[in-house]
């Protein structure tokens, strides 16, 4: 068998009709949600009610940054009773950074196009959570599949 039919044979057998990827791959993407989201919604609350006049971009900036380094933390975390800490944390970063940006700027990009600024309101944070889920669940699926990495 030569290279190019193993590719081929490997590609052909992707596929997304999967149901249990579908529902590891949401797993893995609800807890990197609840990890985002804690940095994410604490850093544009704190800027909320202290009425600091700093520029939305900058605020969602750091609500991006803050919901990345939680969401590490809570992986982290999580990982640490299956493996030692240091592993756990390296695994945290390494794992799934690319689907963390992608649901970040997705939540945040749903609050800024509805809201027009860095700004919580009860009735947009749902949608943010599901731009947030929606937005790497395909990702996260093809790479646990495809290569059988996921997060937790």
């Amino acid at each position: 068998m030569n290279i190019s039919s193993l590719k081929t044979n490997s590609i052909s057998k992707f596929h997304w009709k999967c149901r249990h990827t579908w529902k590891k791959s949401s797993k893995n993407t609800l807890w990197c949600l609840l990890g985002c989201s804690i940095g994410d919604f604490g850093t544009i609350l704190y800027f909320q009610i202290n009425q600091f006049e700093i520029s939305t971009f900058i605020i969602m900036l750091l609500a991006i940054i803050n919901g990345l380094i939680t969401s590490t933390l809570l992986e982290t975390i999580i990982l640490s009773f299956q493996m030692s800490l240091k592993k756990a944390f390296n695994t945290a970063l390494t794992m799934s950074f690319l689907s963390m940006i992608a649901m970040e700027v997705a939540m945040n990009a749903v609050d800024w196009i509805i809201i027009g600024e860095a700004k919580l309101v009860w009735w947009v944070v749902p949608l943010m959570l599901l731009a947030g889920f929606l937005t790497p669940l395909p990702y996260n699926y093809w790479r646990l599949k495809k290569y059988n990495i996921d997060c937790h």
